[in-house]
């Protein structure tokens, strides 16, 4: 077992540092603190996911997905680490592949609803979406590994499926998106 925190508070981060994984310092609104602070957001939206009805499968794909952006995060707290591999990508893709192959083809946009859970979903996405973003960012000026962001791409590609999974499965259906609505 690695290190355990026997006090939370440190008082090292009062002057708006924080240490990375490798020990060195950087800047709290650093790039690569937000970058793995946005995958912590996002593993937190997945848990707030995880708190309501959610059918078996889903449940365990999405706890696998926790411990897989645990370990993102790690990879992106230490400069040079390696914890995404291409496996972990292929799987997510298969996932996303078995789970779009029973949707309709969407013809429209929909909107992020459709029932709790794929509400709590879409949120998710939408991190993910913003902590592939902040990892692009960060691989303009420093080392990010290509597996990295490809899997927060592929992450929010299935959130979004699982959402549209999940409005359906309560019942609630999809929210299409009304481009001709008239504002009166």
């Amino acid at each position: 077992m690695g290190n355990r925190l026997s006090r939370i508070y440190t008082r090292t981060g009062d002057d708006g540092s924080t240490g990375l994984g490798d020990g060195s310092r950087t800047g709290k609104d650093s790039l690569r603190v937000n970058a793995y602070g946005t995958v912590d957001e996002a593993n937190s939206a997945i848990g707030v996911l995880l708190a309501v009805a959610l059918p078996d499968d889903v449940r365990a794909l999405l706890t696998t997905v926790q411990h897989q952006l645990f370990d993102l995060g790690g990879e992106l707290c230490i400069p040079g680490h390696a914890a995404i591999q291409a496996a972990d990508i292929d799987a997510l893709e298969r996932h996303l592949d078995r789970y779009n192959d029973d949707l309709p083809p969407l013809k429209d946009f929909i909107l992020p609803a459709g029932g709790e859970a794929a509400a709590r979903c879409h949120l998710a996405r939408t991190i993910v979406r913003r902590a592939e973003r902040e990892a692009v960012a960060l691989s303009r000026v420093e080392a990010v590994r290509g597996e990295a962001v490809r899997y927060l791409n592929r992450l929010s590609d299935l959130l979004f499926v699982l959402a549209r999974v999940l409005a359906r499965a309560d019942g609630h259906g999809e929210v299409l998106w009304n481009h001709e609505r008239r504002h009166g």
